[in-house]
């Protein structure tokens, strides 16, 4: 199975309506990148837009199943991550700019990272 399946299920893992924006972020979204809500609680959320391939890396992957044990991996909305938003742009700044020692962190790294660099 391919990357793009990969990344579809993921998508799905959040239940079908996971897609659906509030009106005024339903913009088009250029081809390979996603919309996704970030933050910890309901009232610090952005909707930030990153590539959609980055659901594939082992860092993303960890901060879904984290997001799926705190909301669960049914409900309606956004495709949802329990994140800081700081870290979480902190982790997307590094992926796009092709770090290579990114690939290689895992998630207490990147934490220790980010505050070093805050």
């Amino acid at each position: 199975m391919g990357r793009g399946f990969a990344v579809l299920r993921k998508l799905l893992m959040c239940g079908k309506r996971s897609l659906v924006f509030p009106s005024e972020v339903q913009s088009s979204v250029p081809e390979g990148r996603i919309r996704v809500v970030v933050g910890k609680a309901k009232s610090d959320e952005e909707v930030v837009e990153m590539e959609a391939h980055y659901l594939n890396h082992p860092l993303m992957e960890k901060l879904l199943s984290h997001t799926g044990e705190e909301y669960g991996y049914s409900y309606q909305g956004a495709l949802r991550i329990a994140c800081d938003i700081h870290l979480f742009r902190y982790l997307v700044e590094q992926l796009d700019g092709r770090n290579p020692s990114a690939h290689y962190m895992d998630l207490p790294d990147l934490i220790s990272n980010f505050s070093k660099s805050s």
